[in-house]
């Protein structure tokens, strides 16, 4: 097997001797790229962000922004990275470098000041800036708005192609989806400049090299086996392969975009003997649409699944804004989101509104389990030892009445106090079917039984949802803890209601 390798800069660099827990932060810190930064090494402030070659959705190769700090350096064996250092264009002997279009604009709008966050927000600036359907908007200053890229369930935050169209507080005329730069934070120049540099930059010319790029296929993924010390990471050629191996490792950590076991590995100092990546594994990376179904790979990040639906699923559209940030999205997974079995996974509810099941694999065999039968207890659930996720199947076609609801601290990039997904069927004023998922008010995810029997088949009107809110508010056992009180989660569940019906008929409850 050849020696693990990744390209940086352009430049072949081999793995040996880092560890197979070292991230490609440190990895690149230790051979001198010291632009990429360490912040909070759990994903949230986008100082570490770099650019990564990965499969494109409308051209061969798209430039995507991960946190370098969450990311296995072997989990990027054979792949390219690009640096902030690896930006600008170098000059000839005795000269300095061009600067980037993306660094020229910080530079002149004076969107950086100490510079510790600035080659973060240059990375996650230069994944938006070489975005293939990012395209200026119908007018405007883009510093006016309502911000309608906060949600709106029609594919705003970059879905497709509609993302360019936009123009409003938080798109700019140029086309530029300043949700690419959620998960970048700054806490001495003010978000202003950095916003009005994001705002001016052009499109790339034509002798761009890293535009140039994106008319190739990125690298495939190799087979790796990295070994150093007591530590093991493995990538495998096919699912088959892998299923193999885990039957004979049950003790293998499974990473896909590393979002969660990174926070293990940086803050809990957590190590593992074997870790098996699935992450580009093709049998986990496919997304059909069928007349019946919708089945959805496990390992497609979050923003591949966004991209390519562009709207079709308005609740699913709804959710992706709100899931974590962008850096996040582009290496997050629905498998690796239901597979922590977290109560506090955004994922969960909405799929369990969508009446989802899961498809498990192993070595043997193929089962289909629903969502709402998944999760036994805490971080617990009916999958075996052995077994992965392969897909999430979601059943057509969809209830018309959708929402997504997510209580927290913060606008974006934060963790739910409160999660609500509604999916209804309102036939001739009357509510057919109801489903409602549930996060953080439990051990689990959970669906909203006894308010959903007490919806169906009542009229859709302000008296049922007046006398079905307080049912809501008893679902589940809230706790009392950091980030809500139990009074005010269960507040929150029956005023969720209440916002649904608001929204869906333009009328206030009394």
């Amino acid at each position: 097997m050849v020696a693990a390798r990744i390209t940086v800069n352009g430049e072949g660099t081999p793995l040996a001797p880092a560890p197979p827990h070292t991230t490609v932060l440190d990895f690149l810190r230790e051979r001198g790229l010291t632009g990429t930064k360490e912040g909070c090494a759990e994903g949230e402030c986008g100082a570490c962000s770099v650019l990564v070659a990965r499969p494109g959705v409308t051209k061969p190769t798209d430039w995507v922004a991960v946190n370098a700090c969450l990311v296995p350096v072997a989990a990027l064996d054979g792949q390219e990275v690009v640096t902030s250092e690896g930006l600008a264009t170098p000059g000839a002997p005795g000269t300095p470098p061009t600067l980037h279009p993306v660094q020229e604009e910080m530079a002149v709008r004076g969107g950086s000041q100490c510079g510790y966050c600035t080659p973060g927000f240059i990375c996650s600036m230069a994944a938006e800036y070489y975005r293939p359907d990012r395209r200026a908007g119908a007018g405007g200053d883009g510093h006016a708005g309502s911000g309608s890229g906060s949600g709106s369930g029609s594919g705003s935050d970059g879905s497709g192609s509609s993302a360019g169209s936009v123009c409003d507080a938080e798109h700019g005329p140029n086309g530029f989806d300043l949700h690419a730069l959620s998960g970048n934070l700054c806490r001495c120049t003010g978000y202003r400049p950095i916003r009005d540099a994001a705002f001016a930059v052009g499109t790339p010319t034509d002798g761009d090299p890293l535009a140039r790029r994106r008319e190739q296929a990125p690298p495939a993924p190799v087979a790796t086996s990295y070994a150093q010390g007591d530590g093991l990471f493995v990538r495998k050629k096919s699912l088959a392969e892998t299923l193999r191996l885990l039957r004979e490792r049950p003790d293998a950590v499974v990473v896909a975009g590393s979002t969660d076991w990174g926070v293990e590995v940086n803050i809990r100092s957590r190590r593992a003997g074997c870790v098996v990546a699935v992450d580009r594994l093709p049998e986990l990376r496919e997304l059909r649409v069928g007349s019946d179904v919708l089945e959805i790979g496990a390992a497609l990040t979050l923003t591949e699944i966004e991209r390519r639906l562009d709207g079709r699923v308005p609740l699913l559209a709804e959710l992706f804004p709100q899931f974590a940030s962008r850096l996040i999205r582009n290496g997050a997974t629905f498998g690796g989101n239901l597979g922590t079995g977290s109560p506090i996974g955004d994922s969960a509810p909405v799929l369990l509104a969508l009446d989802a099941s899961l498809v498990l694999a192993d070595a043997d065999a193929e089962r289909e389990v629903p969502l709402a039968e998944y999760f036994t207890g805490y971080r617990q659930s009916v999958r075996r030892p052995g077994e992965l996720i392969r897909a999430v199947r979601v059943p057509l076609p969809l209830s018309p009445v959708t929402a997504f609801h997510k209580i927290a601290k913060r606008r974006f990039d934060d963790i739910s106090s409160v999660a609500v997904a509604f999916a209804l069927d309102v036939e001739d004023g009357v509510v057919r079917k109801a489903r409602i998922g549930l996060g953080g008010v439990a051990a689990t995810p959970i669906r909203a039984l006894a308010t959903e029997a007490a919806l169906e088949g009542r009229p859709w009107t302000v008296e049922t949802v007046e006398g079905v809110a307080p049912v809501l508010r008893e679902e589940g056992t809230p706790m009392d803890d950091h980030r809500a009180s139990a009074a005010y989660r269960s507040a929150m569940l029956g005023q969720s209601l209440l916002k649904l019906y608001a929204r869906t008929t333009e009328a206030v409850p009394s």
